[in-house]
């Protein structure tokens, strides 16, 4: 195993960190862990190296702390260190805090926690957390020996991000990074900006939710073309470990076979062993993603704004994510979840004012019933 700086810490940490997500499960009952197989995965790989294990509040409904608390019995907690999150949506006052802590130390069956992160924050979660006094609340633990060092995962904006990485002298953070993702949320620029702050960056979907582990046709073509022969998650990887701001990589390995996969990847990693042309390689894989797409939308917004409140371009963003991936749950989810009821293609009135602004010509009318019959149909 390759072990790397964390942060301003005094600690290596693997290169390879092991995420509780997306255990084994039981007839496919995210609820229901293969206990036996999942205990068996977090110890193979802590005793092949790896010393980082993420968990959750909510994963795995809430499973995932209780059977990584049992996999860390036996000496292995002493060996690894342990991270979790506080979940912002279960907290409404100060007291809440106290509360979940309390409970994920007992379900974890420990009596710290190493790494303690404010979960998923965005613009809300944050001002949220910020005013009912989080802080403040952090250091009182940490001074109490629940929790070592505080941190927080992320999902929003590159300014949101930059915000609250400034707010704090935080230890650690956590972000969705992979090559697909350079300019998403924190993107390229937020990982460096973080370790520019002295911050050790933790990575998670470095698979992009596994869609980069099995990709079209075409993008495979792009790899099997070039010289040196490796499988789309070593490059996705390896990718990661190439740049010298990545702390560690989180895998939510889901059997045996991808953690010992995953360890073997993780001991050929190294910072700037890429050569530029391997670089290229991943520049030309991205690009023949990007040109993947149902809908030749360039989300240039000359569309909008749509006099009903639809938001058309994310509309087809979110359709075009579905084809390029091979995979319309996330972009289900999300047009489900994080788009207004207005903001839908349903909400399409079929009034036409948006066509003839439309660079590309295309028949958005008909392509959002499209949409809506994609993402709109029960599954």
């Amino acid at each position: 195993m390759q072990y790397r700086k964390f942060g301003r810490l005094d600690f290596k940490v693997s290169a390879l960190g092991f995420g509780a997500m997306r255990l084994p499960t039981v007839g496919g009952d995210d609820g229901r862990i293969d206990e036996e197989l999942a205990i068996k995965m977090i110890r193979y790989a802590i005793d092949n190296g790896v010393n980082y294990v993420d968990t959750a509040y909510g994963y795995h409904r809430g499973n995932s702390e209780i059977l990584v608390g049992k996999a860390l019995k036996d000496g292995y907690r002493e060996k690894t260190m342990l991270a979790t999150k506080l979940p912002p949506w279960h907290v409404n006052v100060r007291e809440d805090m106290d509360r979940l802590l309390n409970e994920q130390l007992k379900k974890l069956d420990t009596d710290h926690i190493d790494f303690y992160l404010l979960h998923a924050l965005n613009k809300d979660t944050w001002n949220k957390l910020y005013n009912l006094g989080v802080l403040d609340w952090a250091e009182g633990v940490i001074r109490k020996g629940l929790i070592r060092y505080i941190g927080f995962s992320f999902h929003d904006d590159l300014e949101t991000f930059k915000k609250i990485v400034d707010a704090y002298n935080w230890t650690f953070c956590q972000i969705q990074y992979n090559y697909m993702d350079i300019d998403h949320q924190a993107g390229m620029e937020g990982l460096k900006y973080a370790s520019s702050k002295g911050l050790a960056v933790v990575i998670m979907e470095p698979l992009r939710g596994g869609r980069l582990a099995n990709p079209p046709d075409r993008v495979r073509q792009v790899f099997d073309s070039f010289p040196i022969k490796r499988s789309p998650v070593a490059w996705a990887l390896l990718w990661l470990w190439n740049q010298p701001e990545v702390s560690t990589v989180l895998s939510g390995m889901s059997n045996f076979e991808q953690v010992k996969e995953n360890i073997e990847i993780a001991d050929k990693s190294g910072i700037n062993i890429f050569t530029p042309e391997e670089l290229r390689l991943i520049e030309r894989v991205r690009e023949t993603y990007l040109g993947i797409k149902a809908i030749d939308c360039n989300e240039c917004g000359y569309c909008m704004p749509c006099p009903n409140g639809v938001n058309i371009p994310v509309n087809f963003h979110l359709y075009n994510e579905g084809v390029r991936y091979n995979d319309f749950g996330g972009p289900r989810w999300h047009y489900r979840n994080g788009l207004k009821e207005s903001e839908r293609a349903s909400s399409c009135i079929k009034c036409g004012i948006c066509e003839p602004k439309c660079p590309q010509h295309l028949p958005i009318r008909e392509l959002l019933e499209k949409v809506k019959e994609t993402f709109e149909a029960t599954v």
